[in-house]
């Protein structure tokens, strides 16, 4: 049973850091792809960064390119959300997930498995 928990989150000041985790656990070997995505009150679901397990290879949404930076520690089965310089518009709430894929994508229909969400609320 996958199972997905997120931790982290918070409220800043704009300008601002915080760092998500996400703990996996019950992975099957072809669960590669891991995703941050968020989603504001009214907004659809958006990609943010993800990463592989395998090769870390990583893909990150435009408007958080030099901002946030997505990592892994494979042996704690544990992924990383640094977000810095946070901005009011990346209030949402943060949730991490899992694809049974081998490449990398922000795309919300490649992931079967998700945590329950994170709220980080940045004010200006």
């Amino acid at each position: 049973q996958v199972q997905l928990v997120e931790s982290g989150g918070g409220s800043v000041q704009a300008g601002g850091s915080l760092r998500l985790s996400c703990a996996a656990s019950g992975l099957t070997f072809d669960v590669d792809a891991m995703g941050w995505f968020r989603q504001a009150p009214g907004k659809e679901r958006e990609g943010v960064s993800c990463i592989t397990w395998s090769v870390g290879s990583t893909v990150n949404a435009d408007s958080v390119k030099g901002r946030f930076t997505i990592s892994r520690d494979n042996a704690k089965r544990t992924v990383y959300l640094q977000m810095n310089n946070l901005e009011p518009e990346d209030t949402a709430m943060y949730y991490c997930a899992a694809g049974r894929s081998w490449y990398c994508s922000l795309l919300t229909q490649e992931y079967g498995y998700w945590g329950q969400g994170t709220q980080v609320t940045v004010s200006s």
